[in-house]
């Protein structure tokens, strides 16, 4: 059965770490038992009948500047669930009153700010200052990071003035062509929102390239609601069908949910059971077959197969 202290436990650890690796016992005596893995244990293969995934905590953004597009980048990188922090050395532009929804403002130099947070390995970090100047010390402190994204607002000569200077100052050709600068799509954005679209579409496109399985913050507010009873989890998928594998929702007594599983029939039917869900140990897998001789129950035709986890929290 889930434990919700476990679930709950899993959330403080990413307070600590980028990601981490937990196994669910799918059949046996043991079916329905949660581990979390140490570094060794997720070298070794999987045993059969276990779940292994790993899950990542919140993509972490690091705004290096807190202007004009930076506003509109804190508004959207929240609505796409990111930890997002703001560093500006300016106190007027970095404080609560300007970046009610920044999850951390840290009102100091730059590269004093990188430094003294670990925000570890999978990072988005976004430079976007007032200054030749500080964007150069920002991406010279960055680029000693490791992270999943470095973006430089600029024009290309600025950029390429920043670019020979790193050169000079010993950083590596390879490092130097990971850096998005001009930062964003090129949509031919003009005003702080529009840039800040522009510098999101291309942080989600890059972000999805590897996509990784994540404990989302809504999923999380419903592991810690009294009212919230079991929790669905989509353990396989083939063919054309809803929200990928490790796609996870959690279902109240009175049929509210906190995250998703694609919507539509399938988790209609996945809500309806998990209200009443009450099979022996708290744990049970059900399959939907979406194939057309099979998917008149659930209202659809587009093929494929959802195995879907029950857990009893």
């Amino acid at each position: 059965m889930a434990d919700r202290k476990m679930y709950l436990q899993i959330a403080e650890l990413f307070a600590r770490r980028d990601e981490i690796t937990i196994e669910t016992t799918l059949s046996g005596g043991q079916a329905g038992r949660k581990k979390i893995l140490s570094g060794e244990e997720r070298m070794l293969p999987p045993e059969e009948h276990v779940y292994r995934e790993t899950l990542y905590g919140r993509s972490r953004a690091v705004i290096c500047g807190g202007g004009h597009v930076s506003l509109a980048l804190v508004r959207f990188l929240k609505m796409l669930d990111f930890h997002v922090t703001v560093i500006d050395q300016r106190a007027e532009f970095a404080n609560r009153e300007r970046f009610p929804d920044a999850d951390e403002i840290l009102c100091m130099d730059f590269p004093e700010g990188l430094d003294m947070r670990n925000f570890g390995e999978h990072a988005y970090y976004i430079i976007v200052t007032r200054g030749h100047k500080d964007d150069y010390n920002c991406l010279s402190a960055v680029l000693k990071l490791k992270s999943d994204y470095v973006g430089m607002i600029g024009s290309r000569g600025k950029v390429a003035m920043s670019f020979e200077k790193l050169r000079q100052d010993g950083f590596p050709e390879e490092e130097i062509r990971k850096i998005h600068a001009p930062i964003g799509l090129s949509i031919g954005a003009q005003t702080p929102a529009e840039i800040g679209v522009s510098i999101c579409a291309e942080i989600i496109r890059e972000k999805n390239k590897y996509p990784r399985k994540t404990l989302e913050e809504e999923v999380l507010r419903g592991i810690r609601d009294e009212n919230a009873v079991t929790m669905v989890t989509v353990v396989e998928k083939s063919g054309s069908s809803p929200r990928g594998e490790g796609t996870r929702m959690v279902v109240c007594r009175d049929g509210s949910i906190y995250g998703t599983i694609g919507g539509g029939p399938i988790e209609f039917a996945a809500v309806r059971e998990a209200q009443s869900f009450s099979d022996a140990g708290g744990f049970s897998i059900r399959e939907y077959d979406l194939s057309n001789s099979k998917a008149a129950t659930l209202g659809m035709v587009c093929g494929g197969k959802v195995k879907v986890l029950f857990e009893k929290l």
